[in-house]
């Protein structure tokens, strides 16, 4: 009973500190503050879905941005498996970590495949910054999911944003590190290489017009290389 107790506050207080240092960072960050209230459309779309078909008992979460969201046919390329679909939007990991207990805590996930960091780059986050946001997420998880297991989708190659890859390179390298050595917790799956050509860039049939989210065949990448990952 105290080892659970001391284990419990202990995780907690990790979660506090990680909180704290994410604050300070995002003062000296150029990207914008977050701003919960846009997402308000969204959070009520998913009570209605929720209302309307209850989600799977303890689910497969997939969270994150608008690469996820859009992922429209997760159900059929993951058919026999409780997945439940949770991105938003242009989320950012900020946005990720406030919502974390309405998103993720509140469907009791047996896993969570969390894809973050791409729209943070974009809109002026560093490398670092993105890692420590990461390592936020992580005290969360280990705070209020402590045996759920984890998956972290890399940031994607994009021809948008194709110049700011070299960041986004960065951080995955650095969450990938952290990874290594968590590999209790998390998985790194790298969605990446499989979506660069021989040249060394993104394969252009990979995306719709905005050259920056994907085609039925960029989502039939993520499928066959996150797959593996799931768990029963």
């Amino acid at each position: 009973m105290l080892g659970a107790f001391f284990r419990s506050h202990y995780a907690g207080l990790l979660v506090g500190l990680s909180l704290l240092r994410l604050t300070s960072q995002a003062q000296t960050s150029t990207a914008p503050p977050i701003n919960p209230t846009q997402w308000t459309g969204e959070l009520r779309e998913f009570a209605r879905q929720d209302s309307l078909q209850p989600p799977p008992a303890r689910p497969i979460l997939f969270y994150g941005s608008s690469s996820i969201r859009k992922w429209e046919t997760l159900g059929k390329d993951f058919a026999g498996r409780p997945v439940l679909n949770r991105g938003f939007g242009g989320s950012r990991f900020p946005d990720a970590l406030y919502f974390f207990d309405k998103l993720v805590v509140a469907y009791r996930p047996r896993q969570v495949v969390l894809y973050e960091g791409d729209n943070d780059i974009e809109a002026g986050a560093t490398p670092q910054q993105v890692y420590q946001s990461f390592l936020t997420f992580d005290s969360l998880m280990r705070a209020k999911l402590p045996t759920t297991p984890a998956v972290y989708l890399s940031i994607k190659p994009s021809p948008s944003r194709w110049a700011l890859y070299p960041q986004m390179q960065q951080a995955n390298t650095l969450i990938r590190q952290y990874i290594k050595k968590h590999p209790k917790n998390w998985r790194f799956v790298d969605v990446g290489k499989p979506m660069l050509g021989k040249n060394g860039q993104p394969r252009p049939e990979l995306y719709v017009e905005d050259n920056l989210h994907m085609t039925p065949a960029g989502y039939a990448i993520w499928k066959r290389v996150v797959g593996p990952y799931l768990i029963k």
